[in-house]
């Protein structure tokens, strides 16, 4: 049998947060007797392992002096292996069963990673490829679910080239593959959101706008899939004064010192019972639309008349955990429960069924075909 290891780090914006939140992970498996391996993903994009004792100060200049390289190997039988130090000691590869994903943002939540995991053979918790990639692009997550019938604001992909939007201004400019914090701005039209697309570095791979609006608030549920669907408190985030004052941003959420787990907050939010059953509705909606799997936490913008779907994370901050308040589901079984869905319910197996090589039987050389 092997070993539950936790990911965490990755080159993102958001790499300084998932360091917290796996630390976090690690240390409650540990106190339950089961201390996993920590894979610590650096800021260049390798790999080490660490102590999962340590404390997230052992992580400002880099990976600890103490870390182990590894290696990922997505061959048949890879998976993380550590370099050999010599040629007379091999690479040794780590027997894991489960991999528990504390990446947010960048690689680690658009599907890059778990394509690489699922190429390994190694199961791990949260998003599917196609799940994560979705999750990750709020143009195409938004034009999803608007498609089910799910209420959203409009929002448009910002180019250089675009002359006109189809909503009044001002506007909110968002990175188009990112988390919902960083590199958010709020502009007055569209010509200095435009100017931002060279200003603003988080917009380099794509950027989307849409309407501002600041008589909406922000509202967040989370969704668990394992062993069976269940949805969280509704939350209404509050901002602590750190952030930027027009929206809800990345100082409000992380500047506690234990991620999302100590930002502050309503919970459960003071809304009405009508309001609270339509937020719940859509949330189980959007989890059935977008395939969510593992921990999930879909974000609102409402008032007292409108309500709207704004975004998905489906790697939250601190795993979600804070949220499950009703009933109370504790840190330990919500891990429990992520590793026994990684290994009971594996998100992609490969198969060359079909491949049978009649095409290739029947076909003319390929210097006819170019012909």
């Amino acid at each position: 049998m092997g070993e539950l290891a936790v990911l965490f780090g990755g080159p993102s914006p958001e790499h300084d947060v998932s360091i917290l939140t796996g630390l976090q992970a690690a240390r409650e498996l540990a106190s339950s007797g089961k201390p996993p391996l920590c894979i610590y993903w650096t800021k260049m994009g390798s790999f080490v392992l660490v102590d999962g004792a340590l404390e997230a100060s052992a992580f400002l200049e880099g990976p600890p002096s103490s870390a182990t390289p590894l290696v990922l190997s997505v061959e048949e039988g890879g998976g993380f292996q550590s370099e050999g130090s010599s040629r007379r000691k091999a690479s040794q590869r780590l027997a894991i069963d489960a991999v528990i994903l504390a990446t947010h943002g960048g690689p680690g939540e658009d599907g890059t990673l778990q394509a690489a995991l699922d190429l390994a053979g190694l199961p791990y918790s949260g998003p599917t490829v196609a799940g994560a990639a979705l999750g990750m692009d709020k143009l195409a997550f938004g034009a999803v679910i608007m498609s089910a019938g799910i209420p959203s604001l409009p929002r448009v992909a910002l180019t250089k080239d675009l002359v006109a939007v189809p909503f009044e201004g001002p506007y909110i400019v968002k990175p188009r593959f990112g988390g919902s914090s960083i590199g958010i701005d709020v502009v007055a039209d569209l010509e200095v959101a435009k100017a931002r697309l060279t200003a603003n570095t988080h917009l380099a791979n794509g950027a989307v706008i849409e309407p501002y609006r600041p008589d909406l608030s922000d509202y967040q549920v989370a969704v668990r899939t394992y062993p069976s669907r269940q949805l969280s408190a509704i939350e209404r985030p509050l901002r602590s004064g750190a952030g930027s004052g027009e929206i809800l941003g990345y100082a409000d959420k992380y500047v506690g010192g234990e991620g999302m787990a100590s930002a502050p907050r309503e919970l459960p939010a003071l809304v009405s019972e009508s309001r609270a059953k339509e937020m719940l509705a859509l949330a189980d909606r959007v989890a059935e639309v977008a395939g969510v799997r593992g921990v999930a936490r879909i974000d609102y913008l409402a008032n007292d008349d409108e309500l709207y779907v704004n975004e998905i994370n489906t790697i939250p901050g601190s795993l979600g955990r804070y949220l499950f308040i009703d009933p109370m589901v504790p840190f330990g079984e919500l891990l429990s429960d992520l590793i026994a869905e990684a290994t009971s319910s594996p998100t992609h197996r490969y198969s060359a069924a079909g491949a049978d090589g009649l095409v290739l039987r029947g076909a003319a050389s390929i210097a006819a075909k170019l012909a």
